[in-house]
């Protein structure tokens, strides 16, 4: 075997087993678990972040409604400038 195809050994390689079909690169079920665990967790986290803001007081929930308002308007006004719209 020529030095062209011989493979390099990295630490990937060398952790993988024998049976796995492509050796340091996660699967598709791996990669399916992922997802689910991702989107568990953003729905969890989001459904916190409502229960915190139906709590909130009305006077501080129009200052969040003030700072949300502020973000986007300054986000839309960079993106025209960056567009020249």
């Amino acid at each position: 075997m020529t030095d062209i195809f011989k493979p390099i050994a990295d630490d990937r390689s060398t952790q993988a087993s024998a049976s796995d079909p492509f050796p340091g690169q996660s699967t598709p079920a791996n990669e399916a678990g992922r997802t689910v665990l991702v989107g568990l967790l953003g729905g969890i986290v989001s459904a916190a972040g409502y229960v915190i803001y139906s709590r909130l007081p009305d006077d501080q929930r129009e200052k969040l409604h003030a700072q949300v308002r502020q973000a986007v308007d300054s986000r839309v006004n960079e993106l025209r400038s960056r567009f020249n719209l």
